[in-house]
C-alpha cells in the first residue's frame, strides 16, 4: 500500500528511542523527510544517522526538551529553515513519575503538565498555521491506554493525557474542513524502556521481581505478550498518511486487546 508520504516532512518528538524512534523509522521507510528532537544528544545523533543510512531520507536532529516552550520554538524554526514546512506532527514525551495522589506534590503536577499537555499545545500552535495555509496536515498525539482505562498508580499520566485527548478531539472539529486531521494513538504495554522502568517501580512497591510484574501485565493482555514498537509504528504511519484522509478525532489503542471497553 502506498501511503502517499514520499516527500512529506514529519516532526517527531522524543524520537531517539522507544515508540518515537519506531514511528520515525516507519515514516522514513515510507519516504518522509524527518525532523527529530530528544533531550539526549548522543542517542539522537545515533538515531538520525541510523535512519538516514537505512531509509535514505534527510533527517534533521535537534536537541530539545518539549516541556520547554522555547525549545519547541527552536525545533520548529529549525525545521522551517531546513525543509520550509512541517506536514506531519507526531507529539510524544516521556512519561511522568508513577505515584498516587497523596505522593505527588505541586511541583510534580506542574512538571507533568508542562511535559504532557503544554508541549502538545505549543507544538500544535507552531505547526498549525502552515498546515492551514497549505490545506493539508496530520497531527498525531501519542498518549496512552490510560485515557480509556486508567492505570493504577499513574495519577499524573491518567489525568494529563486525558486532557490532551479533549484538546485534540475539539481541535479535530475546528480544522477538519481545512484538510487537517487530528488523532490520538494509545500505546498499551509495549516493550520500551518506559515499561521496563514501570516494572521496576511496581516490583519495588510490591516486593516482587520485575519479571513477575511484567508477567502479570502479560496475563491481562488477551494476546499474552507485550507489544513491539514496530507494531505500534505501523498504525501511526497510516494515520499520518494520505490514505487516512477521512479519519479524524479518534483515539485508537494498540494494546493487544487490554482495554475492555466497547469504545
Amino acid at each position: 500500500m502506498d501511503l502517499g508520504l514520499k516527500g512529506r516532512v514529519a516532526l517527531v518528538a522524543a524520537a531517539s528511542k522507544g515508540l518515537g524512534r519506531a514511528v520515525a523509522e516507519e515514516l522514513a521507510a515510507e519516504g518522509a523527510s524527518l525532523v527529530l528532537c530528544a533531550r539526549g544528544e548522543q542517542a539522537l545523533r545515533e538515531t538520525c544517522a541510523a535512519i538516514e543510512q537505512s531509509a535514505g531520507v534527510p533527517v534533521l536532529g535537534v536537541v530539545a526538551d518539549v516541556a520547554n516552550p522555547s525549545d519547541v520554538a527552536r525545533v520548529t524554526q529549525a525545521a522551517q529553515e531546513r525543509f520550509g514546512r512541517i506536514d506531519i506532527l507526531v507529539t510524544n514525551a516521556g512519561g511522568p513519575p508513577a505515584g498516587t495522589f497523596d505522593t505527588l506534590g505541586p511541583e510534580q503536577w506542574q512538571a507533568a503538565t508542562s511535559l504532557l499537555l503544554t508541549s502538545v499545545v505549543e507544538l500544535t500552535r507552531a505547526v498549525l498555521p502552515g498546515m492551514k495555509a497549505r490545506g493539508w496536515g496530520r497531527i498525531l498525539n501519542i498518549t496512552s491506554i490510560s485515557v480509556k482505562q486508567p492505570v493504577e498508580n499513574l495519577m499524573l499520566s491518567n489525568s494529563l493525557r486525558a486532557a490532551v485527548t479533549g484538546m485534540a478531539r475539539t481541535l479535530a472539529t475546528e480544522v477538519a474542513a481545512q484538510g487537517i486531521t487530528v488523532n490520538n494513538i494509545l500505546p498499551g504495554y509495549t516493550r520500551t524502556e518506559r515499561v521496563v522502568g514501570l516494572a521496576d517501580v511496581t516490583a519495588a512497591k510490591e516486593g516482587i521481581s520485575a519479571a513477575d510484574a511484567t508477567a502479570r501485565w502479560e496475563s491481562q493482555i488477551p494476546m499474552r505478550r507485550l507489544g513491539e514498537p514496530r507494531e505500534f509504528a505501523a498504525l501511526a504511519a497510516f494515520l499520518c498518511s494520505e490514505r487516512a484522509s477521512y479519519i479524524t478525532g479518534t483515539s485508537i489503542p494498540v494494546d493487544g486487546g487490554w482495554i475492555r471497553g466497547l469504545l
